[in-house]
């Protein structure tokens, strides 16, 4: 069996973008996040250290995309799936990185991806 643990709407200020105004200003991503792994162990001792740690997340991936300088949400999403899988213990990864207002006539744009098992 694999549980998801989610954490949904993280907001993260960086400087990302295609072009040169871009690279010139900070601008919030949304990542919505779904972590593929076992709760059972946790659940049954009731005990916060064999859980993810929701806070120790979403801290290592605010730091980590605020120092990113990239163009893309695509690169965004790959490298955090990748950190998520290496650093935390989970065997899945869906991740969602929306950039709001990128695009005039839409409230968001984004990519969903998915990496590892137990989607």
């Amino acid at each position: 069996m694999t549980d998801l643990v989610l954490i949904q709407g993280l907001r993260i200020d960086t400087v990302i973008g295609v072009y040169q105004w871009e690279k010139e200003i900070w601008q919030t991503l949304v990542l919505d996040l779904e972590l593929a792994c076992d709760v059972a162990p946790a659940a049954a001792a009731d005990d916060i250290q064999q859980a993810l740690d929701y806070a120790a997340i979403s801290d290592r991936l605010t730091a980590y995309v605020s120092a990113m300088r990239v163009e893309l949400i695509e690169t965004v999403a790959e490298r955090c799936a990748t950190l998520l899988l290496e650093e935390f213990a989970v065997v899945g990864v869906r991740l969602t990185v929306n950039k709001p207002g990128a695009v005039p006539q839409a409230e968001s744009v984004g990519v969903r991806i998915v990496r590892g098992q137990g989607f």
